[in-house]
Protein backbone atom coordinates (compact mmCIF):
# COMPACT_ATOMS: atom_id res chain seq x y z
CA UNK A 1 0.00 0.00 0.00
CA UNK A 2 2.98 2.26 1.00
CA UNK A 3 4.50 1.52 -2.37
CA UNK A 4 1.77 2.62 -4.30
CA UNK A 5 0.99 5.91 -2.56
CA UNK A 6 4.59 6.43 -2.77
CA UNK A 7 4.45 5.94 -6.42
CA UNK A 8 1.52 8.46 -6.91
CA UNK A 9 3.13 11.00 -4.90
CA UNK A 10 6.60 10.62 -7.15
CA UNK A 11 5.11 10.08 -10.35
CA UNK A 12 1.77 12.52 -10.81
CA UNK A 13 1.80 12.65 -14.22
CA UNK A 14 2.46 8.96 -15.33
CA UNK A 15 -0.21 8.04 -12.40
CA UNK A 16 -2.48 9.96 -13.75
CA UNK A 17 -2.54 8.78 -16.89
CA UNK A 18 -2.22 5.25 -16.24
CA UNK A 19 -5.63 6.04 -14.16
CA UNK A 20 -7.21 7.95 -16.45
CA UNK A 21 -6.72 4.68 -19.15
CA UNK A 22 -7.62 2.37 -17.03
CA UNK A 23 -11.11 3.88 -16.23
CA UNK A 24 -11.65 4.41 -19.98
CA UNK A 25 -11.12 1.50 -21.17
CA UNK A 26 -12.80 -0.57 -18.17
CA UNK A 27 -15.96 2.15 -18.99
CA UNK A 28 -15.77 1.56 -22.71
CA UNK A 29 -16.09 -1.98 -22.63
CA UNK A 30 -18.64 -1.98 -20.45
CA UNK A 31 -20.89 0.51 -22.44
CA UNK A 32 -19.78 -2.05 -26.04
CA UNK A 33 -20.91 -4.99 -24.15
CA UNK A 34 -24.28 -3.64 -23.10
CA UNK A 35 -25.40 -0.76 -24.98
CA UNK A 36 -23.84 -1.14 -28.52
CA UNK A 37 -25.15 -2.88 -31.06
CA UNK A 38 -22.40 -2.57 -33.82
CA UNK A 39 -19.20 -3.29 -32.31
CA UNK A 40 -17.71 -2.04 -35.55
CA UNK A 41 -19.44 2.00 -35.01
CA UNK A 42 -18.39 2.03 -31.89
CA UNK A 43 -14.52 1.03 -32.40
CA UNK A 44 -15.05 3.80 -35.53
CA UNK A 45 -16.17 6.37 -33.36
CA UNK A 46 -13.67 5.61 -30.14
CA UNK A 47 -10.96 5.81 -33.16
CA UNK A 48 -11.29 9.42 -34.26
CA UNK A 49 -11.58 10.24 -30.52
CA UNK A 50 -8.60 8.55 -29.44
CA UNK A 51 -6.51 10.27 -31.97
CA UNK A 52 -7.06 13.22 -29.75
CA UNK A 53 -4.65 11.92 -27.05
CA UNK A 54 -1.25 11.93 -29.70
CA UNK A 55 -2.15 15.88 -30.04
CA UNK A 56 -3.32 16.90 -26.71
CA UNK A 57 -1.13 14.33 -24.14
CA UNK A 58 1.64 15.86 -25.19
CA UNK A 59 0.39 19.58 -24.83
CA UNK A 60 -0.64 18.43 -21.26
CA UNK A 61 2.17 16.78 -20.00
CA UNK A 62 4.17 19.85 -20.94
CA UNK A 63 2.40 22.13 -19.45
CA UNK A 64 2.27 20.50 -15.99
CA UNK A 65 5.58 21.27 -15.43
CA UNK A 66 4.86 24.83 -15.21
CA UNK A 67 2.09 24.03 -12.77
CA UNK A 68 4.47 22.23 -10.56
CA UNK A 69 6.58 25.15 -10.59
CA UNK A 70 4.24 27.56 -9.73
CA UNK A 71 3.61 25.33 -6.66
CA UNK A 72 6.48 24.78 -5.74
CA UNK A 73 7.13 28.69 -5.98
CA UNK A 74 3.76 29.36 -3.98
CA UNK A 75 4.61 27.32 -1.33
CA UNK A 76 8.04 28.61 -0.98
CA UNK A 77 6.81 32.38 -0.60
CA UNK A 78 3.68 31.42 1.19
CA UNK A 79 1.92 33.12 -2.25
CA UNK A 80 -1.95 32.95 -2.60
CA UNK A 81 -5.44 33.02 -1.41
CA UNK A 82 -5.24 30.27 0.63
CA UNK A 83 -2.08 31.34 2.59
CA UNK A 84 -4.18 34.05 3.77
CA UNK A 85 -7.04 32.04 4.93
CA UNK A 86 -7.05 31.55 8.80
CA UNK A 87 -6.07 27.79 9.52
CA UNK A 88 -4.38 27.84 6.72
CA UNK A 89 -1.77 24.90 7.60
CA UNK A 90 -4.93 22.39 8.79
CA UNK A 91 -6.19 19.83 6.09
CA UNK A 92 -9.19 21.42 6.02
CA UNK A 93 -8.29 24.47 4.45
CA UNK A 94 -5.48 22.99 2.17
CA UNK A 95 -7.35 20.05 1.03
CA UNK A 96 -11.36 20.86 1.29
CA UNK A 97 -11.42 24.50 0.44
CA UNK A 98 -8.59 23.88 -1.80
CA UNK A 99 -10.26 21.49 -3.67
CA UNK A 100 -13.79 23.61 -4.26
CA UNK A 101 -12.06 27.08 -4.93
CA UNK A 102 -10.10 24.97 -7.56
CA UNK A 103 -13.90 23.42 -8.63
CA UNK A 104 -14.96 27.01 -9.01
CA UNK A 105 -12.48 28.20 -10.98
CA UNK A 106 -12.73 25.07 -13.16
CA UNK A 107 -16.41 26.49 -13.50
CA UNK A 108 -15.05 29.83 -14.71
CA UNK A 109 -12.91 28.40 -17.39
CA UNK A 110 -15.56 26.46 -18.77
CA UNK A 111 -18.40 29.03 -19.02
CA UNK A 112 -15.32 31.44 -20.28
CA UNK A 113 -14.87 28.52 -22.86
CA UNK A 114 -18.71 28.87 -23.91
CA UNK A 115 -18.91 33.07 -23.97
CA UNK A 116 -15.33 34.18 -25.57
CA UNK A 117 -16.02 33.31 -29.30
CA UNK A 118 -11.93 32.50 -30.34
CA UNK A 119 -12.10 30.05 -27.44
CA UNK A 120 -15.70 28.29 -28.03
CA UNK A 121 -14.29 27.85 -31.53
CA UNK A 122 -11.75 25.71 -29.87
CA UNK A 123 -14.02 24.08 -27.09
CA UNK A 124 -16.88 23.00 -29.36
CA UNK A 125 -14.61 20.58 -30.90
CA UNK A 126 -15.21 18.72 -28.21
CA UNK A 127 -19.24 18.93 -28.40
CA UNK A 128 -19.57 18.15 -31.54
CA UNK A 129 -19.25 14.53 -30.95
CA UNK A 130 -22.71 12.91 -32.34
CA UNK A 131 -22.45 9.75 -30.04
CA UNK A 132 -21.79 10.79 -26.68
CA UNK A 133 -19.90 7.70 -25.12
CA UNK A 134 -16.57 7.88 -22.91
CA UNK A 135 -14.37 8.14 -25.52
CA UNK A 136 -15.30 11.68 -25.54
CA UNK A 137 -13.92 12.81 -22.71
CA UNK A 138 -10.66 12.96 -24.78
CA UNK A 139 -12.29 14.45 -27.55
CA UNK A 140 -10.29 18.24 -27.16
CA UNK A 141 -8.39 20.08 -29.44
CA UNK A 142 -4.88 20.70 -28.28
CA UNK A 143 -5.07 24.27 -28.35
CA UNK A 144 -7.92 24.02 -25.82
CA UNK A 145 -5.11 21.86 -23.85
CA UNK A 146 -2.95 24.72 -24.21
CA UNK A 147 -5.35 26.85 -23.06
CA UNK A 148 -6.68 25.31 -20.32
CA UNK A 149 -3.59 24.53 -18.69
CA UNK A 150 -2.65 28.17 -18.67
CA UNK A 151 -5.60 28.83 -16.32
CA UNK A 152 -4.81 26.16 -14.50
CA UNK A 153 -1.59 27.58 -14.03
CA UNK A 154 -3.22 31.06 -13.20
CA UNK A 155 -5.36 29.21 -10.65
CA UNK A 156 -2.42 27.77 -8.64
CA UNK A 157 -0.86 30.99 -8.57
CA UNK A 158 -3.62 32.57 -7.52
CA UNK A 159 -4.87 30.33 -4.80
CA UNK A 160 -1.23 29.27 -4.16
CA UNK A 161 -2.94 25.22 -4.40
CA UNK A 162 -0.29 22.65 -3.10
CA UNK A 163 0.68 19.62 -4.80
CA UNK A 164 -1.37 17.20 -2.41
CA UNK A 165 -4.37 19.35 -2.97
CA UNK A 166 -3.95 19.36 -6.93
CA UNK A 167 -3.39 15.72 -7.24
CA UNK A 168 -6.36 15.52 -5.25
CA UNK A 169 -8.93 17.49 -7.82
CA UNK A 170 -7.03 15.88 -11.02
CA UNK A 171 -7.78 12.38 -9.17
CA UNK A 172 -11.44 13.26 -8.37
CA UNK A 173 -12.03 15.37 -11.66
CA UNK A 174 -10.36 12.13 -13.49
CA UNK A 175 -13.06 10.10 -12.43
CA UNK A 176 -15.92 12.58 -12.54
CA UNK A 177 -15.16 13.81 -16.14
CA UNK A 178 -14.88 10.26 -17.66
CA UNK A 179 -18.03 8.82 -15.98
CA UNK A 180 -20.33 12.04 -17.31
CA UNK A 181 -19.36 11.12 -20.33
CA UNK A 182 -20.49 7.46 -20.45
CA UNK A 183 -23.64 6.68 -21.99
CA UNK A 184 -24.91 5.39 -18.77
CA UNK A 185 -27.41 7.44 -16.81
CA UNK A 186 -28.73 7.44 -13.21
CA UNK A 187 -32.29 6.64 -12.15
CA UNK A 188 -34.10 9.79 -12.01
CA UNK A 189 -34.53 9.45 -8.31
CA UNK A 190 -30.71 8.40 -7.46
CA UNK A 191 -30.25 11.84 -9.78
CA UNK A 192 -32.02 13.77 -8.07
CA UNK A 193 -30.31 12.62 -4.85
CA UNK A 194 -26.26 13.03 -6.44
CA UNK A 195 -27.30 16.36 -8.37
CA UNK A 196 -27.56 18.13 -5.30
CA UNK A 197 -23.81 18.19 -4.51
CA UNK A 198 -22.17 16.33 -7.61
CA UNK A 199 -22.65 16.69 -12.01
CA UNK A 200 -24.01 13.11 -12.95
CA UNK A 201 -24.16 11.78 -16.35
CA UNK A 202 -27.74 13.24 -16.51
CA UNK A 203 -26.77 16.84 -16.14
CA UNK A 204 -23.89 16.66 -18.33
CA UNK A 205 -26.09 14.73 -21.30
CA UNK A 206 -28.02 17.65 -20.90
CA UNK A 207 -25.18 20.30 -21.51
CA UNK A 208 -23.85 18.05 -24.83
CA UNK A 209 -27.76 18.95 -26.24
CA UNK A 210 -26.50 20.13 -29.81
CA UNK A 211 -28.61 23.31 -29.00
CA UNK A 212 -29.40 25.66 -26.74
CA UNK A 213 -30.25 27.00 -24.40
CA UNK A 214 -28.96 23.64 -23.27
CA UNK A 215 -25.39 23.56 -24.01
CA UNK A 216 -25.11 26.59 -22.01
CA UNK A 217 -26.18 24.90 -19.00
CA UNK A 218 -24.15 22.59 -16.28
CA UNK A 219 -21.58 23.96 -16.37
CA UNK A 220 -20.21 22.61 -13.24
CA UNK A 221 -16.95 20.35 -13.03
CA UNK A 222 -17.15 17.86 -10.20
CA UNK A 223 -19.69 19.88 -7.95
CA UNK A 224 -23.14 21.21 -9.35
CA UNK A 225 -23.43 23.71 -6.89
CA UNK A 226 -21.97 26.83 -9.22
CA UNK A 227 -24.57 25.78 -11.66
CA UNK A 228 -27.49 26.10 -9.20
CA UNK A 229 -25.97 29.60 -6.96
CA UNK A 230 -25.25 31.21 -11.00
CA UNK A 231 -28.27 29.76 -12.55
CA UNK A 232 -26.60 27.60 -15.08
CA UNK A 233 -28.29 24.44 -13.93
CA UNK A 234 -30.59 22.40 -15.80
CA UNK A 235 -31.89 19.15 -14.89
CA UNK A 236 -32.34 16.00 -16.79
CA UNK A 237 -33.65 15.92 -20.31
CA UNK A 238 -35.42 12.46 -21.01
CA UNK A 239 -33.09 10.77 -23.09
CA UNK A 240 -35.37 11.00 -26.06
CA UNK A 241 -34.96 14.34 -26.36
CA UNK A 242 -31.12 14.63 -25.91
CA UNK A 243 -29.44 14.74 -29.84
CA UNK A 244 -25.46 14.99 -29.21
CA UNK A 245 -23.29 17.44 -30.82
CA UNK A 246 -23.47 21.09 -31.74
CA UNK A 247 -25.97 22.87 -34.06
CA UNK A 248 -23.54 24.62 -36.14
CA UNK A 249 -21.19 21.40 -36.76
CA UNK A 250 -23.73 18.83 -37.48
CA UNK A 251 -22.00 16.83 -40.62
CA UNK A 252 -21.24 13.54 -40.02
CA UNK A 253 -18.55 12.65 -41.76
CA UNK A 254 -16.42 16.20 -40.81
CA UNK A 255 -17.45 15.15 -37.35
CA UNK A 256 -16.04 11.39 -37.53
CA UNK A 257 -12.48 12.49 -39.23
CA UNK A 258 -10.15 13.29 -37.26
CA UNK A 259 -8.36 15.70 -39.13
CA UNK A 260 -11.20 17.78 -40.57
CA UNK A 261 -12.41 18.56 -36.63
CA UNK A 262 -8.68 19.72 -35.81
CA UNK A 263 -8.81 21.96 -39.01
CA UNK A 264 -12.91 23.31 -37.23
CA UNK A 265 -11.60 26.24 -35.23
CA UNK A 266 -9.36 27.50 -38.67
CA UNK A 267 -12.83 27.61 -41.09
CA UNK A 268 -14.65 30.21 -41.72
CA UNK A 269 -17.66 28.67 -41.18
CA UNK A 270 -18.04 29.85 -37.57
CA UNK A 271 -20.37 32.22 -36.64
Amino acid sequence: MLSIKSYFINNPSSSQVFLYGGIIVSLWLIEAFVLTSSWKDKWKHTLTNMFFIFTALPVQLFMTIFVLMICVWSLSHHWGLLFLLPYSNSIFVKYIVGFVLLDFCEYIYHVVMHKVKSLWNFHLIHHSDLDLDVSTTVREHPVETFVRMCFLIIWVFLLGASFGVLLLRQTIQTIANITSHTQFKLSPRANNIVSLVFITPNLHHVHHHYELPYTDCNYGDVLSIWDRIFKTYYNDLPKSEITFGIDSHMDKQVNSNFIKVLKIPFTKRNS
